[in-house]
């Protein structure tokens, strides 16, 4: 059962969003999701209450450093991935969620505001590798990106993560009317009303290739991770 954190020490980078499309994704593939809601706004758990009941799909509310370990504990049995949204600060979290994750994804925004929120964790990721020889594996990925326009501080940020030889995704979570929309009003992308959401098709084509990434980062080795479908995609 696979730990695939989410941090950044600034709110705003898009977090809580990649937390949803990946979990939601994972959830349109078969395999059972459980979502841990550290983040003090509870975006997560709020859009869950506005959504139909999945019986693949749980969400754990107010988790905190002195709980994750029994919440993760109780429902091993019925998860195949777990989904971690840590707050948007620094916390007594942070650390301990990192050393149980099996995949730290860090997603920064096209900022330096953004890219020093996200130098914080890669900051620890290193200090745990040199300090306490545990090396986690962890990728960046780039959010809230203009699919018509590549800004210069987007591309100072690339630049950045190149020269520090950090993974960095190739899909980015693009800018899209339904990654907004989809916390009003509940449910998936695939329960959205076409002819209300522009360009959903496009959001669900962003969505399920960043999954696809991430499933070949942290695989599960006993379950068939892609249908034909998710195949075809890529």
């Amino acid at each position: 059962m696979p730990v695939i954190t989410f941090a950044n020490t600034k709110g705003g980078a898009g977090k809580t969003t990649a937390v949803l499309l990946l979990a939601t994704e994972l959830v349109e593939q078969g395999y059972r999701v459980t979502i841990l809601d550290a983040d003090p706004q509870y975006w997560i758990s709020r859009w869950h209450m506005l959504s139909p009941p999945n019986p693949n799909l749980h969400v754990i509310s107010y988790v905190t450093a002195s709980s994750i370990d029994r919440h993760i504990s109780e429902n091993r049995h019925r998860t195949d991935y777990f989904v971690l949204d840590l707050p948007g600060a620094q916390s007594p979290l942070l650390a301990k969620a990192i050393g149980m994750s099996d995949h730290v994804l860090i997603p920064i925004q096209g900022c330096a505001m953004d890219a020093q929120g996200g130098a914080n964790v890669l900051e620890l990721l290193r200090y745990l590798e040199d300090k306490a020889n545990l090396r986690v594996p962890h990728s960046v990925v780039l959010t809230r990106v203009n699919s018509m326009v590549t800004t210069r501080a987007l591309l100072a940020v690339k630049m950045l993560l190149a020269e520090r030889n950090v993974d960095v995704l190739n899909t980015p979570i693009i800018e899209r009317a339904a990654f907004r929309d989809i916390f009003d009003i509940g449910g998936t992308l695939y329960t959205m009303d076409e002819a209300r959401v522009s360009n959903l098709d496009k959001a669900r084509q962003n969505a399920r290739l960043f999954a696809l990434e991430m499933l070949k980062r942290v695989p599960l080795y006993h379950r068939k991770p892609l249908s034909e479908r998710f195949v075809k995609a890529a």
